[in-house]
């Protein structure tokens, strides 16, 4: 059987990258307004921050030239159909995550002036749905991008910021929030709600 043509899943996977970024950076700019008061970020921080670059320019890499060619494969409709359904789902948890949090948002480990802890909204069910979002965003990368190198690349470098950024953040959360941040830890789940 042959698979479909590959620009149809790049096509997906820039265009739901764009609507990404449309999301983040005007949240961006407005939080960059708010003076950090509790700043972790460290060498592990920015080597995570420069592998998950990496791995989200790797797909650019694959449509662009032809050095990751040797690691194609056929694109197949279900592979787009549920690479599409994950990056709509991305879409809505990304933007959910940034309006429910507002201006406590970093891209690294920090707190803000005003941070307070967010209990509402998708925050109700989920601790960290930024990172179910870029989960959901990771998973639409390795089913569009048909590369064996560029699609599952976002893949593993946030599975290993993730376990690597969790317990410092969750820390830092408990230094400034303390007994609220566990009792809030203890009703909801970190990335499904209800699972995990």
């Amino acid at each position: 059987m042959r698979g479909m043509s590959p620009w149809v899943g790049y096509t997906v996977f820039v265009v739901g990258n764009v609507a990404g970024v449309a999301i983040r950076v005007p949240r961006d700019n407005r939080s960059k307004q708010v003076r950090v008061v509790d700043d972790r970020k460290g060498p592990l921080e920015v080597l995570l921050l420069a592998l998950m670059t990496l791995a989200i320019l790797l797909p650019i890499l694959a449509m662009a030239t032809s050095l990751l060619a040797f690691a194609d494969y056929p694109l197949r409709p279900a592979s787009v159909a549920v690479g599409a359904i994950s990056m709509g789902l991305y879409l809505w948890v990304f933007h959910r995550s940034h309006a429910d949090l507002g201006d406590n948002w970093s891209m690294t480990l920090q707190l803000r002036e005003s941070h307070h802890l967010v209990a509402t909204g998708i925050y109700r069910r989920v601790r960290h749905p930024m990172y179910a979002a870029l989960y959901l965003l990771a998973l639409a990368q390795a089913l569009l991008v048909p590369n064996f190198v560029a699609g599952p690349a976002m893949l593993t470098a946030f599975t290993a910021m993730f376990f690597l950024r969790l317990g410092p953040e969750e820390q830092m959360m408990v230094d400034r929030f303390g007994d609220e941040y566990r009792a809030y830890a203890a009703r909801t789940k970190r990335l499904i709600p209800g699972v995990w």
